[in-house]
């Protein structure tokens, strides 16, 4: 197949795309950029885009709980459709791998959630009475996982009663031991983090990837950036801290008003992780509160809130692919783009309304 259009290309692997004209050939699963110029006999479009990604979903899980194999293709789909084609599953209870065959969807499994006991939400985590015991479930974890980890940092400690908050579930050495044990296998760790408390343990353990990270200061945010720490903010997550303050405000108080503070600036909050020049990643938190192939609320508020439509663009496109160990759109990459008929420098929403999705070189979605 010949397409010519406007792509989002890099001339190499590492470069930094930029946007240029011409002909690219798709064939045998990888593109190819042919000429500079439009040839003749090319399908014309108006842009070409590295497929999206959504390095915080959970194919597998539902408002509801765990969801049958036919349900989990069918949330893959959605996905797809969406214009995302790469995700990471960031923890779920099931095995969830039978979705990659039938759909196309290229999946990076976190496995399940690691806690302690009674401090995340039911049912959802392998919980580990013994924190002493957090590197060893975290090795087990790597070995079996695609390359990621998934732990819970911090959770409401309803022991306190009224003066329950937001607290961290592991002692900051062991912590450090569990993502050690991780790097050591050639795992990365991604750590649910919604606290302030919570993040200077991060910080010192090396964690590679902060869920949330709603509590984050502007000092933890530069010591962020200049160690490569990625955040992945799932900003429809945090619009809804105000229920969720609501929902708790009579029997945990302190719990609300923290959840209550951090949902008023929210705004500001993610304008200073723009600033400080964090890598920020894609990630839509689906599977619980939000829908399967919800990504284009999460573009939405991307841009309400003060990202700048380049930002939102290369973070839901090449920027999270890589940081997942996939290529964007450069010679012999792999063919997973997005047609699209609208300027996604002017509405980045643009991506999740592509014409077509290519997974492979294979059409995967196509819209009239």
């Amino acid at each position: 197949m010949l397409i010519a259009g406007v792509c989002l290309w890099a001339q190499e692997a590492s470069a930094r795309p930029r946007w240029v004209r011409g002909t690219w050939r798709v064939d045998d699963g990888v593109i190819r950029r042919v000429s500079e110029r439009y040839e003749d006999g090319a399908r014309r479009v108006s842009f070409l885009v590295p497929a999206m990604a959504d390095s915080h979903c959970h194919i597998g899980y539902s408002e509801k709980g765990s969801v049958s194999g036919n349900e989990m293709v069918r949330q893959a789909r959605h996905t797809l459709e969406s214009g995302v084609t790469l995700v990471r599953d960031c923890g779920v209870p099931v095995d969830n791998s039978v979705v990659a065959g039938p759909t196309g969807l290229r999946l990076v499994r976190c496995g399940r959630h690691v806690a302690r006991p009674k401090r995340y939400l039911r049912d959802l985590p392998i919980d580990v009475e013994d924190q002493r015991d957090l590197p060893r479930v975290v090795g087990t974890l790597a070995a079996q996982s695609d390359g990621w980890v998934k732990l819970v940092g911090d959770w409401i400690d309803r022991s306190g009663g009224a003066d329950a908050d937001l607290l961290p579930l592991w002692d900051a050495q062991v912590l450090a031991d569990a993502v050690a044990a991780a790097h050591h296998l050639g795992a990365r760790v991604a750590v649910h983090a919604f606290s302030h408390r919570v993040i200077d343990s991060l910080i010192e353990a090396g964690v590679d990837d902060i869920e949330h990270g709603s509590g984050i200061d502007p000092d933890q945010a530069a010591e962020i950036a200049s160690r490569g720490i990625a955040v992945t903010p799932t900003l429809r997550q945090v619009e809804l801290f105000a229920d969720f303050a609501s929902q708790a405000a009579s029997k945990y108080p302190v719990y609300a008003a923290t959840m209550s503070a951090m949902h008023a600036e929210r705004r500001e909050h993610f304008q200073m992780l723009v600033d400080a020049g964090i890598l920020l990643l894609m990630g839509t938190d689906s599977g619980g509160y939000q829908e399967h192939g919800s990504i284009a609320g999460e573009l939405a508020l991307w841009t309400q809130w003060g990202a700048d439509p380049g930002l939102v663009v290369d973070a839901a496109t090449w920027q999270t692919r890589r940081y997942l160990g996939f290529e964007g759109l450069t010679d012999g990459a792999a063919a997973d783009f997005l047609v699209l008929d609208e300027d996604p420098t002017r509405d980045p929403l643009a991506l999740a309304r592509p014409r077509c999705v290519y997974v492979g070189g294979h059409l995967v979605s196509d819209r009239p």
